[in-house]
């Protein structure tokens, strides 16, 4: 099917003898092709099944290896482990070694308490030990209350004390004072300790001398920070050992764990079993080739779009399958940017492969600068070099390519290279003009060749964008993001014409009010701004009445499909068609992010590099080291200062024009295999 849809679903019945439930779930999990809907027990002499027998014994462990990955950091193998080699060690000893770790993570865990609670204590005792009396003195008393803190006037606190006993000290830069009276004289010295500025201390438990416990106590921390230091050691060494083990054996135990409960997502009576689910299309034959010796039916029904189906209340969402997205390869990277959004609703097109032609244009637009490309492409060959069975390295490794190579390709149009322009203009020298052989033969202005094609459009080679051709690079980026929220209108029109609007209309004439309207305010916008600021006196006319025809058309249609008040959908009508100007002019970031990242390259350029003397070795070195921080200031900035930018433009002028992001993504019933071999 063409990249621009998801992939066909449809609805799978399979019904069998209960003693053959679970066969037939083996064979799911196995063939990762059903994304199971869940029997949520409404209806009458059907019930939610039983767990396998195994679940009790297979949750216990996972709970243990789960617990033990969740605290050390262990990483999974480079290659596929067979499942066989895995299986053996669940078998085997690894539980008895996961329990030796948590023991040991325990005793961690016992021992950074002890220490945390040893500190406190440690500095009370630090506190009340120039008072020099017994711990079991402060406090306790029958027929005397304490008063044990800090002051900030310790004569106030001393004449607290009236006729009790007073002792004082200084720990820590603070006024330490103690204070022992009758019971009944207890309120008022409180009262009178207030005054001045007292503030109780949380006594330790204990006896005898302060600065004797605190001896004791520091020879408890040797030993306690002694021990800690060992069984770090033991932990890093078991994860050195195991940790490979653990990470596949998590993996399995999770498949396990899935199918062993998977019977309580299944409809069951006395003596059968109904699964439900949705599954791709081009795999329903092999799913029932595969389902014939444990099912009696398995049914596959295409799932069938209700055009037009659209509703207004969140109680009666309509079924809709998941989205599973077509197999790519080169456009893969892009769908890490569509499921940040959410992918599109079923029927709806899927915007990846658009995303894979006007992202990296976009970027590389922005950043334009051979040697930052060419460093983006390197790390994002690095991601790969250590991806291994990472999925997502392998992607992010893979776009950074994308973005590295649409990088390069607009530096060598930009003719810039680190900064520096391969042709520099008005009399400035270059470090980098030797690679004006890779261009060809150049006029006085540096260009290869300039052609004005009306309409304020100039195209160049080499492109200056920071000079001669920067007015002609903020026309474009306008031009551009006329074209591109164009392109976003026929898609939105697309879809409203063949699924509907959300709002219960399908068909030309909802297509033409909800997006057919935006596409001849757009038209009209353009003509009129020829008009206004160009030499293109002609098109006011046409441009003015488009824009008018368009209004009227908004107006109609907040009132007939968005179900506003008409007085209201008068006022918001032009509104609503001035909202799209910003969404236009919003390219020109296109224009203005890219000069100001050239611009700072260019100024480390000239007040470091253009400095460099090797008269003066010393102050070379520095200047050089200048000079690198800034341009590797430039190029982080430079990748994801453009991202954002770049992302922004799609997700949300591009993508408010037609995207329906309420799909949910495809996730088939048995797992991944990311560490481990299938089986």
């Amino acid at each position: 099917m063409s990249q621009v849809h998801t992939r066909q679903m449809g609805r799978l019945t399979a019904a069998g003898v209960k003693g053959d439930l679970d066969d037939a779930l083996a064979i799911l999990a196995r063939l990762k092709a059903l994304h199971f809907i869940d029997y949520d027990g409404s209806e009458d002499g059907l019930s939610l099944g039983t767990p396998a027998g195994k679940a009790d014994d297979i949750s216990r462990v996972l709970n243990k290896v789960r617990a033990a990955s969740a605290q050390v950091e262990a990483s999974g193998p480079g290659d596929a482990v067979p499942v066989g080699l895995v299986r053996e060690a669940i078998s085997g000893d690894l539980p008895t070694k996961v329990d030796t770790l948590l023991d040991d993570l325990g005793r961690i865990d016992e021992i950074d308490a002890s220490l945390a609670s040893q500190t406190e204590e440690e500095k009370t005792l630090r506190m009340i030990a120039p008072l020099g009396i017994d711990v079991e003195l402060l406090s306790g008393f029958e027929s005397i209350t304490s008063f044990v803190g800090t002051a900030k006037d310790v004569n106030a606190a001393r004449a607290a004390a009236g006729d009790g006993i007073f002792a004082s000290g200084s720990a820590d830069g603070e006024n330490v004072v103690g204070l022992f009276v009758r019971n009944e004289d207890a309120a008022t010295t409180a009262s009178a300790l207030d005054a001045a500025g007292f503030t109780a201390l949380q006594l330790p438990s204990g006896e005898g001398d302060s600065s004797a416990r605190l001896n004791d106590l520091a020879n408890i921390r040797l030993g306690l920070q002694s021990e800690r230091e060992d069984l770090d050691g033991a932990v890093e060494s078991w994860t050195e050992e195991n940790g490979e083990t653990l990470v596949c054996s998590l993996e399995i135990l999770e498949r396990d764990h899935e199918l062993t409960t998977s019977p309580v997502r299944v409809a069951v009576s006395d003596h059968a079993f109904i699964i439900d689910g949705w599954v791709e299309m081009d795999r329903a034959h092999d799913i029932k080739i595969a389902l014939g010796g444990s099912c009696i039916v398995v049914d596959v029904e295409p799932f069938v779009i209700e055009a037009g189906g659209g509703h207004h209340d969140p109680h009666d969402e309509p079924v809709s399958p998941p989205i599973a997205f077509q197999p790519r390869k080169a456009t893969k990277p892009l769908e890490l940017v569509t499921d940040m959004v959410g992918r599109p609703g079923y029927g709806r097109l899927d915007p990846t492969l658009f995303m894979f032609i006007t992202y990296p244009l976009f970027f590389g637009l922005m950043l334009g600068d051979m040697a930052y490309g060419l460093l983006t492409m390197g790390l994002g060959g690095l991601l790969l070099s250590k991806a291994g069975t990472n999925d997502g390295l392998k992607l992010g490794g893979r776009f950074l390519l994308l973005i590295g190579g649409a990088t390069v390709l607009f530096g060598y149009i930009y003719a810039e290279f680190a900064g520096w322009e391969i042709f520099p203009h008005y009399g400035h020298h270059s470090p980098v003009e030797f690679m004006q052989a890779l261009y060809p033969a150049v006029d006085s202005h540096g260009h290869v060749f300039e052609v004005a094609l009306g309409y304020n459009i100039t195209f160049a080679f080499p492109f200056h964008r920071v000079s001669s051709n920067l007015m002609d690079l903020i026309v474009l980026t306008l031009y551009m993001g006329w074209i591109h929220v164009m392109v976003g209108l026929i898609m939105g029109f697309r879809d409203v014409l063949f699924i509907g609007n959300g709002h219960g209309g399908i068909g030309w004439v909802a297509a033409f009010f909800e997006k057919g309207t935006w596409m001849v305010l757009l038209v009209g916008g353009l003509l009129f701004t020829h008009a206004y600021i160009g030499s293109h006196s002609e098109f006011m006319t046409a441009g003015v009445a488009l824009i008018g025809i368009a209004t009227v058309c908004l107006v109609w249609t907040l009132y007939r499909y968005h179900g506003l008040d008409f007085p209201i959908a008068l006022m918001m009508g032009p509104i609503e068609a001035l909202g799209m100007m910003p969404t236009i002019i919003s390219y020109v970031r296109l224009f203005a992010v890219g000069v100001v990242g050239v611009k700072i390259a260019e100024t480390g350029n000239h007040m470091f590099f253009d400095n460099i003397s090797l008269d003066e070795p010393l102050v070379a070195i520095a200047l050089f080291i200048g000079w690198f921080v800034v341009q590797a200031f430039a190029w982080i900035l430079g990748v994801f200062s453009p991202n954002i930018h770049a992302a922004r433009l799609h997700m949300v002028e591009w993508m408010k024009q037609y995207y329906d992001s309420s799909g949910k993504p495809f996730s088939p019933f048995g797992g991944t295999s990311r560490y481990v071999e299938g089986e």
